[in-house]
């Protein structure tokens, strides 16, 4: 338990509603009344904001959330097996616990998972990753003019919008938290 005089952004709390990350806080004062934290908080698991008002020193559950490095092995029938850089446990992880992520994970990666008991809240991915083009249409020759774009699967099924430039077989730098195109390699 702390109070909420206390909350930091990005500090994750376990509210009878669900798990919720506070995004900002501000302790206001008013003239008259006591005072109180005015917050907006992010669900954890689905990614909606909410606004909330806190009374001053009011007590709210901190959730412990657990960092683990873990490099991405191989897919495991609709599973992912994750081994845990450490301890080298492996874990079984369904794509869809990993969101967008699952898009961007190859085979060696690393990636760190944030755990709250044994549930998967979120994931901490490379800011960019290489990704090799398995298909794509070819770029049309007098088309170079405008900075046309088209989409292009890479290897691990995900779609991206590449340059008309980017051919099958093309080894391409993409950013992780965008998922747009960055260079080709």
């Amino acid at each position: 338990m702390i109070s909420t005089n206390d909350l930091k952004n990005g500090m994750t709390l376990a509210l009878p509603e669900g798990l919720f990350q506070v995004v900002e806080f501000q302790h206001v004062k008013p003239g008259k009344g006591g005072a109180f934290v005015r917050t907006k908080l992010r669900n954890v698991r689905a990614g909606t904001t909410v606004e909330r008002t806190f009374r001053a020193d009011e007590k709210v559950d901190q959730a412990v959330i657990d960092k683990r490095e873990m490099q991405y092995l191989y897919a495991d029938g609709d599973d992912m097996v994750f081994m845990d850089v450490t301890s080298y446990d492996q874990m079984n992880v369904p794509p869809k616990a990993l969101g967008d992520a699952a898009g961007f994970l190859l085979e060696g990666n690393n990636a760190v998972l944030q755990m709250y008991k044994d549930e998967i809240v979120g994931v901490d991915l490379p800011a960019a990753v290489e990704m090799e083009v398995t298909y794509t249409e070819p770029g049309l020759q007098g088309d170079r003019s405008s900075a046309g774009r088209k989409p292009a699967t890479v290897q691990t099924g995900l779609t991206v919008q590449v340059p008309l430039f980017v051919n099958t077989g093309d080894r391409i730098k993409v950013d992780t938290r965008s998922g747009d195109y960055i260079t080709r390699v």
